[in-house]
């Protein structure tokens, strides 16, 4: 299997931005990200693709009453990373059942580009609304046992806490480990039990095992529920600190 992981390299050319992507052999190619087809296919899609925005969102925040997850902000090399899957069917969409076509009708560049454009944009996060989700009979977790396992994990589970790979409250770690902070409830509870039960399965692997379907073989429902009811909430501040990391984004694109 092709090494999927993609990097920035750290120069940006003639005014946009250097990417490299693994090729078809596993080889990386360099390409540059172009914001305005990324954004022209997130508004108002491309072909027989859909507009991003119809399940995201304009700001691309995502949408509880549709499963979707937030993409604003999130790691660019995450991002392409899950469009090649879907492309490539290493990964299903069980929720809306539309990525894996989605995906395959854009080309390799279209995924470059659409994965630029959602890493930069920006907006106000609103926290899922637990007592809505509530009233629909799915349930909600208590955040204060999210708390406990996102910062400390279950160790008689064999559960390691969230931030040991996705960092503080779940701001993630480029090129890797997704931001899943602030993320959509329903989204990070059905990717966590999808983990679970093996129906996703494009998690790195480590030590020959994949990373993720390791920690939530252990989780039960319940620890579930709590780590994304705390999660959805959880600021990627430290208390009295303002910054976050640095990510090795694209530094400058072509419009």
């Amino acid at each position: 299997m092709r090494t999927l992981i993609t990097t920035v390299v750290v120069a940006a050319m003639m005014g946009g931005a250097a990417v490299a992507s693994a090729g078809p052999e596993g080889k990386l190619s360099v390409t540059s990200a172009n914001l305005t087809n990324g954004e022209n296919i997130y508004k108002n899609g491309k072909g027989s693709v859909p507009a991003c925005q119809s399940c995201h969102g304009a700001d691309g925040m995502g949408d509880d009453n549709l499963g979707t997850p937030r993409l604003a902000g999130q790691i660019f090399q995450f991002v392409l990373k899950q469009l090649e899957d879907f492309a490539a069917d290493r990964r299903k969409d069980m929720t809306m059942f539309v990525m894996n076509d989605n995906a395959k009708g854009l080309t390799e560049q279209d995924r470059v580009d659409v994965a630029a454009y959602v890493s930069q944009l920006k907006g106000e996060w609103t926290p899922s609304n637990l007592e809505e989700i509530a009233k629909t009979g799915m349930p909600v977790g208590k955040t204060w046992l999210g708390k406990e396992i996102v910062l400390y994990g279950l160790p008689e589970k064999g559960v390691p806490a969230c931030r040991a790979c996705h960092n503080y409250n779940g701001r993630g770690v480029d090129p890797l480990f997704p931001a899943i902070g602030e993320q959509r409830y329903v989204y990070l509870v059905n990717q966590l039990k999808q983990w679970r039960d093996g129906t996703r399965a494009n998690d790195p692997e480590v030590g020959g095992k994949g990373a993720m379907r390791e920690v939530a073989k252990n989780m039960s429902d319940e620890d579930i529920y709590n780590v994304a009811a705390y999660l959805t909430k959880a600021s990627p501040y430290p208390p009295g600190d303002r910054r976050i990391p640095s990510r090795h984004v694209p530094i400058a694109f072509v419009r």
